[in-house]
């Protein structure tokens, strides 16, 4: 590791937890491509619809045992 990211690291162990989640959650997303980052996107944009249609009512739901069963045969 450089010296530069050393006091990059240093000063990142310095801050409060939340913050160093910030400061990941940004090195993460610099590294991801233009293709990845819209892809989480839909995937985002499909959850919140999912979970909008489920408390509307609107989405059929099956327990979690008929789900293993069903998987099992």
């Amino acid at each position: 590791m450089t010296e530069r990211s050393q006091t990059v690291v240093a000063n990142a162990l310095a801050l409060s937890p939340l913050e160093r989640a910030e400061v990941i959650d940004q090195l993460y997303r610099s590294l991801r491509s233009e293709r990845e980052r819209e892809v989480e996107s839909a995937w985002a944009q499909e959850s919140e619809r999912r979970i909008d249609a489920y408390l509307a009512g609107h989405a059929k739901t099956i327990p979690y045992d008929e789900v293993k069963r069903h998987l099992r045969t």
